[in-house]
């Protein structure tokens, strides 16, 4: 139904940028069937957990919500002719080093329904 594929990841040094781009697809991805896009990560013998999320459809589309960690560091943002969500990471710390997933959640859904393959951003120092 929805499909998610991520880019941009890689080795940066610490204090550099990265872009990632999640882009989507599906039947119903365009329909208004999407509520929330939003961004996780999961480090190495951790759990996974929230980076950043924006309103899809639904609703006001100004919504955005962050990590503590990441606020004032990261942004999320869309191109909507592209079905894409990036995530601008700037000033980046070796603890901002894991796999990053895009996921998206449906309307009604209180949870993130579908999920990309991750990709890798490593931050040396």
């Amino acid at each position: 139904q929805v499909q998610l594929v991520e880019s941009g990841g890689g080795l940066v040094q610490a204090g550099g940028s990265l872009r990632l781009s999640c882009a989507a697809s599906g039947r119903t991805f365009g329909s208004g069937f999407i509520g929330f896009m939003g961004w996780f990560r999961q480090a190495p013998g951790k759990e996974r957990e929230f980076v950043a999320a924006m309103r899809w459809s639904g609703g006001s589309t100004n919504y955005e919500d962050y990590a503590d960690s990441v606020k004032g560091r990261f942004t999320i943002s869309r191109d909507n002719a592209k079905n894409t969500v990036y995530l601008q990471m700037n000033s980046l710390k070796p603890e901002d080093t894991a796999v990053y997933y895009c996921a998206a959640r449906t309307l009604f859904s209180t949870l993130y329904n579908y999920w990309g393959q991750g990709t890798q951003v490593t931050v040396s120092s």
